[in-house]
């Protein structure tokens, strides 16, 4: 991807962040709150026909932090963890960060109240889908506390959690299932799979998208993800794909702090789905895919990579202290 399309930081410089970011880390940590996010169970399907009455409402549990430093109202990133669940390192180690640099999180978890602790080893216990919907009712919850700017709130998310930050711009899912008390103002994905050619999936809201992916991902190849994020480019979105060398899935996991190879977790890395009148089809096929298709492998790695960390963190927080004015 061209980076000539982003723009530099109005306020601050990459290394004013990284000094204002130490000093938040020495401050007090406030509580982190826990919240209830009531949100929909669908199938893909119905969440592709947009069948919001035969969904099942479910009730989340979400981790709300507010930031120790600045005044209200704060900007806010919602964060979506994989497939490993809740317990991912991901997501608790971005909420650090963004905090220090002034912003509130929200950590969403999308799987223990639908009855499951991880879904990597059964991926269809859960639809690719729901943490879009997800996504969309935690804007309206945030939008609804008077202590976030309902005008600041981004997504980020983490391989399926990378899903609802990048799906969730197209403008067919928000107006099917969107947010009513605000809008996101940008899309963070992480390593999500890509390997889907979605009805109108190059029609997105003009809110900036930055996705980052390892080179060396065997779990969602950034292959698929490049192919998509450069279709977007050229319809003329604002889209910036940020890859990092040597990186491997979960780079920003330090659940994973050796290279790690997962026996029983499937992977669609060799799959590529589309869809038809609101069906995932498997495109070598031609029949519905299913989490039980000869596409579908398991033992993918996942590693923590240092560098890569600290190049994404350098770039995450170039581009939100320039969106969100901070």
């Amino acid at each position: 991807m061209n980076r000539s399309k982003y723009r530099r930081p109005r306020v601050a410089s990459v290394a004013l962040v990284f000094f204002l970011a130490a000093t938040f880390h020495a401050l007090p940590q406030v509580a982190e709150e826990t919240v209830d996010l009531p949100s929909l169970t669908m199938s893909d399907e119905q969440f592709l026909k947009g069948d919001v009455a035969g969904a099942a409402p479910v009730t989340l549990s979400a981790k709300l932090q507010i930031p120790s430093s600045g005044a209200p109202p704060y900007p806010a990133v919602i964060l979506l963890h994989g497939s490993d669940g809740i317990g991912s390192g991901a997501g608790w180690n971005w909420s650090k960060f963004l905090n220090r640099l002034g912003i509130a999180t929200l950590r969403i978890d999308s799987y223990t109240a639908r009855g499951h602790k991880e879904i990597y080893s059964g991926q269809d216990r859960v639809g690719e889908f729901n943490n879009v919907v997800d996504t969309y009712r935690a804007v309206d919850l945030l939008a609804e506390d008077a202590r976030i700017d309902g005008a600041r709130i981004a997504v980020m998310g983490f391989s399926r959690g990378g899903i609802g930050a990048l799906y969730s711009a197209m403008t067919r899912f928000e107006t099917m299932h969107g947010p009513k008390k605000a809008g996101l103002a940008a899309h963070l994905p992480f390593y999500p799979p890509c390997n889907f050619r979605l009805e109108g999936e190059t029609e997105v809201g003009p809110e900036p998208i930055r996705a980052f992916h390892g080179e060396a991902d065997d779990w969602n190849p950034l292959t698929r993800c490049r192919a998509y994020l450069d279709r977007l480019a050229a319809a003329g979105h604002d889209v910036v794909l940020t890859t990092l060398a040597g990186a491997q899935h979960s780079f920003d996991s330090t659940s994973s702090p050796s290279y790690n190879v997962v026996s029983n977790a499937q992977t669609s890395r060799r799959c590529f789905r589309r869809e038809e009148a609101g069906v995932l089809v498997n495109d070598a096929t031609g029949q519905p895919f299913t989490w039980q298709d000869d596409c579908v492998e398991t033992g993918p790695a996942v590693q923590y990579n240092p560098a890569a960390v600290s190049r994404s963190e350098e770039v995450v927080a170039e581009f939100l202290t320039d969106l969100f004015g901070l």
